[in-house]
């Protein structure tokens, strides 16, 4: 009977009770409490109410302009942020570290600076915005504005999902293929994208679903002209202010769903991925 119970106590890490109880208390008190509270104010709707809510012409508006605008922010951050972790990883240069750094700018600078330095820097007095004037491009206070501070707020997940991916798949396996006689254009699509896709879908869709949610780096780009930019996120923030919990929150629960389903299929897509490549090794 003891010989038993010592051989259970085996199998538990050391420390693995402590490790779990902490890890799920703390997932327990920072995501499943805030969902909770947000399903609360939701069951206070009928269904026919939460639908009004959830399909009003306004607020149907807010999901394209969401939508639309995170879906190329999320396509522009696959190309430029797989650019940004190929150049930090295969090369070496004055100013790598600096640059290694703004990657994670994002990250550490309030959305709200961000979103009041791209519209002064892009409005037609800016910096930039002057220039792009002349050629009758506004990007402050427009559709274009958004997709703006989506790009610059979502970066960083693609980099950093796929760099470590990267700096462990060594240049060798280029130089083997060359070696070869591949091209470079063959040793990318043939050798090197298999082996990143998983992340570089992962990092996109990060991008995609923490777009979706912006809010601070938006309002103050956007302009915020009903039916044109206002976004999904605002509309909650208006709800909120017209004290309509339950109307923020069942506007809310439509992107806290979005943004579930589409992970929960980043996921089976990653471990089908897995699976066969597994089969073939």
């Amino acid at each position: 009977m003891l010989g038993s119970v010592a051989n259970r106590s085996k199998r538990v890490l050391p420390g693995f009770t402590i490790s779990l109880g902490s890890s799920l208390f703390f997932i327990s008190l920072v995501i499943l409490l805030p969902i909770t509270g947000l399903v609360v104010q939701t069951a206070q709707l009928s269904w026919a109410e939460y639908w009004a809510i959830i399909s009003d012409p306004r607020v149907v508006a807010s999901y394209k302009v969401t939508t639309s605008a995170a879906l190329v922010a999320s396509i522009f951050n696959l190309f430029f942020g797989l650019l940004m972790a190929w150049i930090l990883t295969r090369y070496r240069f004055p100013g790598r570290v600096l640059l290694d750094g703004l990657m994670d700018l994002p990250f550490a600078l309030p959305t709200a600076v961000a979103g009041l330095t791209l519209a002064a820097i892009f409005s037609t007095q800016g910096w930039l915005g002057q220039y792009l004037a002349l050629w009758d491009i506004k990007v402050s206070y427009t559709w274009l504005g958004i997709v703006l501070a989506m790009i610059f707020t979502s970066v960083p997940f693609v980099v950093r999902t796929v760099q470590p991916v990267l700096e462990e798949f060594g240049p060798e396996y280029e130089e083997a293929a060359a070696t070869l006689g591949s091209s470079p254009f063959q040793t990318f699509f043939r050798i090197i994208l298999p082996e990143i896709k998983p992340a570089l879908l992962t990092g996109t869709a990060l991008a995609f679903t923490r777009s979706l949610g912006e809010f601070g780096a938006v309002i103050f780009i956007a302009g915020n002209l009903p039916w044109q930019t206002e976004v999904t996120s605002l509309m909650i923030f208006i709800r909120l202010q017209e004290f309509d919990y339950a109307a923020a929150a069942a506007i809310a629960s439509v992107v806290l769903l979005a943004s579930l389903l589409l992970l929960f299929i980043i996921n089976g897509i990653q471990q089908r991925y897995q699976h066969i490549t597994g089969g073939l090794k």
